[in-house]
């Protein structure tokens, strides 16, 4: 008789449940009828600017590093031969190689497109930290704090050009990628050209002016060291026969390929639509080439060098060069050090002609200086940098400013 009374209290005590539930859901319906709206924010941070004395984030962890190591120098000690894979055994990888002629071109469109676009778009930048701004006229926001700056950090504006926009970065050429590393005797001897030409030419892009060894047999690994067959069977017709590998101090003609576009365009909208398809194009490739190919860069300044090591010069000024002799802390490196990015205030209203202030900058987004140059042009803004431009943020007035919660 007790155990049926249990059994009906908990059967009316689950029946309840069940309705309150129910009604709960129900409320909850009426109320949000929209319950799968996200109120999200697509706001997209930039990447965070470091201080002097901070390092660069490891594309690997640092813990992964360690633990590959450990298994290269226990491989080592085995002394068995390794089988390396294109490019590691000096050989191309065939299907990057339409890639490689494709960032190429893609770069040389791109400086063209912005040399024009340029022409009817003003830049500026700082004479002191070396902001950079696109439109006129130039913002008021007040971030010049390097030494010298004035106490009330106003930049002070001077008359920009392209390498504001596209800063040049430079690497060594290599004649051979699986050679030995660039020695500090060698600094004044070894050709500079932008790393992103560099990684299209160990990609497969023939430059006459920037040689290269092609090699048709692979190298091996026998206990960590490398063995070139064709070093000791050279053939007859070998490829490093008779080419300076050095031609630092002699002028060269301008390559075929880094000729200028032929293009039929009358105004700067067309230039800034090519322009920036071109950018995306070169950036897409290139992170496509950098799965393969490795590039290193310097963990606290901003040197590049593309192959699977980095170079032994030694000058590196950057956070306690003096403790590493002034060689530079190598690490894998990503696309924003093979093309950088200076990132600049996004201009919304360009016909309003007032300067951004500073009292309002939460309120403002960033763009790539090349990207806000193309889209101050007309250019359509692709949905990578929506979330950094921040217009789904309304800018309120300046007297309105203070009423905002």
């Amino acid at each position: 008789m007790l155990t049926r009374r249990v059994r009906n209290v908990m059967k009316l005590h689950e029946m309840i449940t069940q309705s309150s539930v129910a009604n709960l859901m129900g409320i909850n319906n009426i109320k949000n009828p929209c319950g799968s709206f996200s109120t999200q924010s697509t706001y997209v941070e930039l990447p965070k600017k470091l201080k002097k004395t901070e390092r660069k984030p490891w594309v690997i962890s640092i813990n992964e590093l360690k633990r590959k190591a450990r298994l290269e120098k226990r491989v080592r000690q085995e002394a068995h031969e390794i089988t390396l894979r294109p490019p590691e055994n000096g050989l191309l990888v065939k299907e990057l190689v339409p890639v490689a002629h494709e960032v190429y071109a893609a770069r040389a469109e791109l400086f063209t497109c912005v040399s024009r676009v340029v022409e009817s778009t003003a830049i500026y930048s700082c004479s002191l930290c070396g902001e950079v701004h696109v439109g006129h006229p130039p913002h008021k926001i007040k971030t010049c704090n390097v030494t010298g700056s004035p106490a009330s950090k106003e930049h002070i504006w001077e008359k920009g050009s392209v390498e504001h926009v596209l800063p040049l970065v430079e690497s060594f050429h290599l004649y051979d990628r699986i050679g030995r590393a660039v020695s500090h005797n060698e600094r004044l001897l070894v050709d500079r050209i932008p790393p992103i030409v560099e990684l299209c030419i160990q990609a497969g892009i023939d430059i006459p002016e920037y040689p290269t060894r092609r090699r048709a047999l692979p190298v091996y690994s026998v206990a960590g060291r490398i063995i070139d067959f064709e070093r000791r069977f050279p053939k007859e017709d070998s490829p490093g026969k008779d080419i300076n590998t050095n031609g630092f101090w002699e002028k060269r003609k301008k390559s075929e390929d880094s000729k200028s576009m032929d293009l039929r365009l009358h105004d700067a909208q067309d230039f800034a639509v090519r322009g920036m398809e071109a950018w995306e194009k070169m950036r897409s490739g290139a992170s496509k080439l950098m799965q393969k190919y490795a590039v290193q860069t310097c963990g606290y300044c901003s040197e590049v060098q593309v192959g699977p090591k980095g170079h032994r010069v030694r000058n590196c000024q950057a956070y306690k060069h003096q403790m590493r002799d002034g060689q530079h802390a190598w690490q894998e490196a990503t696309v924003d050090d093979v093309v950088p990015p200076v990132y600049v205030w996004h201009v919304r209203d360009l016909q309003g002609g007032g300067p951004l202030v500073n009292g309002l900058k939460r309120y403002y987004g960033k763009l790539p200086a090349v990207v806000e140059l193309f889209a101050q042009a007309g250019a359509h803004v692709g949905e990578n940098y929506v979330g950094m431009m921040r217009e789904d943020v309304a800018v309120p007035g300046m007297g309105e400013e203070k009423w905002v919660v």
